[in-house]
């Protein structure tokens, strides 16, 4: 579904994004689309990541099975909906709440995999599910949360209507126990000062998705509010494939710099990279394990090449010292010119599994 045109969110999850769901429950094209979204990653130089599955169980099977053959780093969870989506992605309430119980104790924490309790958003899941959905964090208090919050105006009209007793779409969430930390919410575009301090004391996280908020026309994530609260709150970078356009993390930078600029703050090069490496591992409340090369850390490595395209070259040529504003200026031209082609090399716990040409799964 990546790359395919429409109107913007809800339209667009009815025309491409449902029926494509709805080949998951078939686990052998679950398993293939599986292991062909982790060697993106790989190629990417992406070596953990949240992740998005589907209602099915087995397409949770499918990550988490290749992830573990990959040695990566993977959180995910069975998604729970049972409202406003086609009759073939919906479950109800109890049979959500126990595939996801078992899913939990067969997967989290087992090796480098970590589950997620997974409401798709608000309008997609009724209070009673949403209640269980708080029920089993609070059963496994260790395992993350992931949902959708104000991704686009016409998303928190919909939960507005959907429940007229809380006070913001964020609230939502709160009264049934989904906000606290080891919350991730995707998006968080059109939330109010209040609702970005709240986030920060509860320890959540907003994904900031830049190329997914483009090409659905969603608006422009305040980053500099976020982080300026006076506790900031915690932001990763997401991908957000297929409604992003990209695997990879420069050119989500790329995009998360645009959108800075349009609201007349700087993203810079060092900032950006924080975002992608160990602010990235905060977001995911994995900074003792990864995101720097601290002693006693995970060996997830990229190795990048500043030089691989000939207007890379031309542009770094005469970047030739160690000094800080050099190495500033060609960060920079690697989240405006890079993609893909820039990763030389991915290590996943010390392991190489990916140069250019050879993937080792």
């Amino acid at each position: 579904m990546i790359a395919s045109s429409s109107q913007q969110l809800l339209e667009w999850l009815d025309k491409y994004t449902f029926p494509v769901e709805g080949k998951f429950q078939d686990k052998t094209y679950a398993q293939q689309i599986a292991s062909f979204f982790l060697d993106q990653l790989i190629k990417n130089g992406t070596t953990s990541a949240l992740v998005l599955t589907t209602i099915y169980p087995q397409s949770v099977d499918a990550i988490f099975e290749a992830a573990e053959l990959r040695n990566m780093r993977i959180i995910a969870g069975k998604m729970l909906m049972d409202r406003n989506a086609p009759d073939y992605l919906l479950d109800t309430p109890e049979t959500s709440y126990e595939d996801s119980k078992n899913l939990i104790k067969k997967w989290h924490g087992k090796g480098r995999l970590l589950y997620a309790i997974t409401p798709r958003f608000a309008i997609t899941s009724t209070p009673e599910q949403l209640h269980l959905a708080g029920v089993l964090k609070q059963e496994f208090p260790d395992v993350y949360v992931h949902t959708h919050l104000s991704e686009q105006k016409s998303e928190t009209e919909k939960v507005a209507q959907l429940f007229p007793n809380s006070k913001d779409y964020l609230d939502v969430y709160e009264k049934f126990g989904l906000v606290s930390n080891k919350s991730i919410f995707a998006h968080g575009i059109y939330l109010s000062n209040s609702e970005f301090n709240r986030l920060s004391q509860a320890g959540s996280t907003i994904a900031f998705c830049p190329t997914s908020n483009l090409f659905l026309g969603s608006g422009l994530f305040q980053l500099h509010t976020a982080k300026s609260q006076q506790t900031p709150v915690k932001v990763g970078l997401g991908t957000d494939v297929g409604g992003g356009t990209s695997f990879s993390i420069f050119q989500t930078m790329n995009d998360a710099y645009k959108i800075s600029q349009l609201q007349g703050q700087n993203l810079s090069s060092l900032k950006a990279f924080y975002l992608a490496t160990l602010g990235g591992a905060k977001s995911l409340f994995l900074e003792q394990k990864i995101g720097n090369f601290d002693v006693g850390k995970e060996a997830d490595l990229v190795v990048l090449d500043t030089r691989v395209t000939p207007l890379l070259k031309l542009r770094n040529y005469r970047n030739n010292s160690d000094s800080l504003t050099d190495i500033i200026d060609e960060l920079f031209t690697l989240i405006i010119l890079g993609d893909e082609r820039v990763v030389k090399a991915t290590y996943v716990a010390g392991n190489l599994v990916y140069e250019p040409n050879i993937m080792s799964v």
